[in-house]
């Protein structure tokens, strides 16, 4: 059985179908690139595989159980559009809050030990509202990793990341996925920031796989 079922998956939203008859079996262990250009479906298919829209037709499965309709996969870290953190709060606070109701529940030095690996300060103080783009996207990132899920999809996660951020976050899913045996859905409109980290690269074009 595949670890990420696809059957017959068609979304429509106001007469526009966004999702056209997905069919897809992803295995467990593997690094997956999802490609395409802004409006090929990509987010909506990610949204969909986490269990965040319904179908007009169709199902999707996560490790046997069927997602949707207010179920979502068991163990799943994400990093879709954009993440809301308390910017009234500092990172390691968020991170704090988040890992408390978690079933994986990690010590805190090793949610510090998170933010020094993608060089950020654990002792920073400072209310999130006062970080830059890529400080919180760093951060955003993390709190998918930080638990260690089985699954972990990401959408554009390079986004407002520099280079030397690019290869540190590369490392973290090549030892996420060879240590912890983590799957990966990555979305980006880039290939060329996938082909050397995915197993499989999967394209999509007006809703459709290519």
């Amino acid at each position: 059985m595949a670890f990420i079922e696809v059957k017959n998956y068609t979304k429509s939203i106001n007469g526009n179908t966004v999702l056209n008859n997905i069919n897809l079996n992803l295995e467990k262990g593997k690094i997956y690139g999802l490609v395409g250009k802004n409006g090929s479906g990509k987010t909506m298919l990610i949204r969909a595989m986490c269990g965040l829209i319904t179908s007009n037709t169709g199902e999707i499965y996560v490790d046997g159980q069927r997602v949707g309709n207010g179920i979502y996969p068991k163990s799943l870290g994400v990093v879709i559009e954009n993440i809301s953190m308390f910017d009234y709060m500092s990172a390691f606070k968020n991170l704090k809050m988040l890992n408390d109701i978690s079933f994986n529940k990690i010590d805190e030095s090793e949610i510090k030990a998170w933010l020094e690996r993608f060089h950020l300060k654990a002792d920073d103080n400072r209310n999130m509202k006062k970080y830059s783009l890529g400080m919180k996207q760093k951060v955003s990132l993390i709190q998918a990793f930080m638990n260690k899920p089985d699954l972990i999809i990401l959408d554009e996660p390079t986004n407002a990341l520099d280079e030397e951020s690019v290869k540190i976050l590369s490392n973290v899913i090549s030892d996420a996925n060879k240590n912890e045996g983590t799957t990966f859905i990555i979305a980006s409109h880039d290939r060329a920031n996938l082909d050397d980290l995915c197993d499989e690269i999967i394209e999509m074009k007006d809703g459709k796989l290519v």
